[in-house]
């Protein structure tokens, strides 16, 4: 799988520095040449320099149906424009920054459900810290062996115990969120279709845990 990052930016350069030391293959495109140039003294990836809501460069840089595309300009618009034309090309998935929240209803009209909105997140991050009287690290993910992942039931599930369902051990299963509603897992919670589930996983397990969620409906 390759991870293409659409802007050089600050946040799109710790991305492709984090996901390199991950070992994942990442190819940044941006339109600075000299931008590219400083930045392939400290990143050992691939570079194309270009526009990156191009459908020829965006080709340039695709290589299978699994590859990644995530759009990390500052510019929301132009991260619309790149995750729209890269989900035409072939990327498996494509991920947009937006940084105005008003053109999140957009992005739900165009079907980009999966998007990166920093300063909603931040802020949201900061109100709980002040609401609830603690440390801002006490409420932000998990980041070192651990993560939080959000998992959606799939269709065909109505009304199963959670309990009856199959997962991988070593998860610990936190909340059931349903429309508003959100309640924290018992041994006699129910889920069904759309409901959302929240748990702690290592690492390396999420994508057994994935899987298991998905085979449900099957």
């Amino acid at each position: 799988m390759r991870i293409v990052i659409v802007g050089g930016s600050k946040f799109g350069t710790a991305t492709a520095q984090t996901l390199i030391e991950q070992d994942h293959e990442v190819v940044v495109i941006d339109r600075d040449r000299g931008k590219l140039e400083r930045l392939a003294e400290t990143l050992d990836c691939g570079m194309i320099e270009g526009d990156g809501t191009s459908p020829s460069i965006l080709r340039e840089a695709h290589a299978s149906e699994d590859d990644v595309l995530i759009a990390l300009t500052n510019a929301s618009d132009d991260n619309i424009l790149a995750a729209l034309v890269g989900r035409s090309v072939g990327y498996g998935r494509v991920i947009p920054q937006i940084i105005s929240p008003e053109l999140l209803d957009v992005c739900a009209e165009l079907d980009l459900a999966d998007t990166i909105t920093p300063h909603v997140t931040v802020a949201e991050s900061i109100c709980r810290a002040l609401e609830e009287k603690s440390e801002m690290s006490e409420v932000m993910n998990l980041s070192n062996a651990l993560r939080l992942k959000r998992l959606t039931v799939p269709e065909g599930v109505q009304d199963e115990a959670l309990a009856n369902l199959e997962l991988p051990d070593h998860i610990s299963l936190i909340a059931r969120v349903r429309g508003d509603e959100e309640v924290l897992i018992t041994t006699e919670t129910h889920v069904q279709s759309g409901d959302e589930i929240l748990l702690a996983v290592k690492k390396d397990d999420i994508e057994a845990v994935k899987d298991a969620v998905a085979s449900w409906n099957s």
